[in-house]
């Protein structure tokens, strides 16, 4: 897309002025678009009607979404950027100043959001990953008392270069950390969650070198999986993969070059045609497709990847996530569009806004069925999935310019 964000990154550059790294990685972006198809079919995409959608607030507040139980009465609030919508009638709550944004000329505070008690107080907090390459930060619940909820920055500042960052494990310890890319260092790295009571800063680790692929601001693409079934997880990005070791701290993580497609969204790792190696299936952040990259060897034995196409439905699938909807043990591949990404100006920006997962049929081509959701609420940058109403089936949270959305899961009833 020529409108990327990309663009609208670098002018917010000092002065205005992009260096010549940033020139040619833009450069790269509008080649990579001018190559890709950005119209979506014109038959309608009908929703199945097994899902039953709320929609708590029409207003564009955020991009991410997330879900907790921030006043302890036993319920689920949905949360939005600076706002917390409280269960079961969802009345609207501020955690700090904030507003609603036009969803045809502006971008949020809020662009991913994460639910945990960071403190570890007995309280669950707000964890907020503002616009690619700021510094992520969170709210501090004050524990059912009026006022201003208490801001604190993630792990010194660090900004945060992916427009996907993932919310995983990295140390095994139970708790969700962040993987991203520094943009100062150009490194991968993960920012640790505090491990004891009473910590309030995540700490920073590196697992590649410097100056690495995947690490640049507004850099798409990143995910985390056993791509050589060493039962270590590595770390994906679209120019390849850092193989894992059992050191998450030590910056060694070795690079290996490989082709895993276009700028896209969260990269999830499984094995989609059941042969026994782990593929990687991604979702076009701002043009058109949603991919599994078929893991092959190459003549030397070095691993690649081929690329197939999945769907063409829509564009702009800047999240994803992945979740057993259908309980059949396997899980599905859940993406939807990105409404209004650059303010309606990128071919297709502004069609429907459609949700829909994939299921995933290992042994039998072409291995994935695709479904649609929803036609009217989309994805913004990061997707929630739990059980909000206690009958064991995963439900479904988003939050984009379109506005905030719940999705109840009614598969099989």
């Amino acid at each position: 897309m020529l409108m990327s964000l990309c663009l609208l990154g670098w002018a917010t550059l000092a002065n205005g002025q992009a260096d010549n790294q940033s020139k040619e990685i833009f450069k790269i972006r509008q080649q990579q678009a001018a190559n890709q198809a950005t119209k979506a079919p014109d038959k309608p995409a009908l929703p199945e009607g097994n899902f039953k959608k709320t929609t708590l607030t029409r207003d564009f507040i955020s991009e991410g979404v997330a879900v907790a139980d921030l006043n302890k009465d036993g319920k689920m609030d949905i949360v939005a950027g600076y706002y917390w919508f409280e269960a079961p009638n969802w009345t609207r709550h501020e955690m700090a100043p904030s507003r609603v944004f036009d969803p045809r000329k502006e971008y949020s505070n809020s662009f991913l959001n994460l639910g945990m008690d960071v403190n570890q107080d007995g309280w669950d907090d707000v964890v907020i990953v503002d616009f690619p390459g700021k510094p992520g930060f969170w709210f501090e619940n004050p524990k059912n008392k009026s006022g201003e909820w208490k801001k604190h920055i993630l792990a010194d500042s660090v900004g945060i270069a992916n427009e996907s960052p993932a919310f995983v494990d990295i140390d095994g310890d139970g708790r969700l950390d962040i993987l991203c890319g520094d943009p100062a260092k150009k490194q991968i790295i993960w920012l640790k969650s505090p491990s004891k009571p009473g910590e309030t800063a995540w700490k920073r680790f590196a697992l590649s070198q410097e100056k690495v692929p995947g690490t640049e601001p507004f850099s798409h693409g990143i995910g985390y999986g056993d791509i050589n079934k060493d039962g270590i997880n590595d770390v994906i990005v679209r120019e390849g993969w850092f193989e894992g070791t059992k050191d998450t701290k030590a910056g060694s993580w070795v690079f290996h070059p490989a082709s895993l497609g276009e700028p896209c969204s969260h990269m999830q790792v499984l094995d989609v045609n059941g042969d026994g190696k782990n593929d990687v299936v991604s979702a076009s952040a701002h043009a058109l497709g949603v991919w599994w990259h078929e893991q092959v060897n190459d003549e030397q034995g070095n691993i690649n990847f081929r690329t197939h196409l999945i769907s063409n439905t829509t564009a702009q699938t800047h999240a994803s996530i992945m979740a057993d909807l259908n309980a059949d043990g396997r899980k599905d591949y859940i993406t939807g569009k990105r409404f209004l990404a650059h303010h309606g100006r990128d071919p297709g920006d502004s069609d429907p806004a459609i949700l829909m997962w994939f299921e995933f049929t290992p042994g039998k081509e072409p291995y994935y069925k695709e479904h649609i959701i929803d036609n009217d609420s989309g994805a913004g940058l990061n997707i929630t999935v739990r059980d909000m109403n206690g009958d064991r089936k995963p439900d479904i949270i988003v939050a984009n310019k379109n506005g905030v959305f719940l999705l109840e899961n009614q598969i099989g009833k």
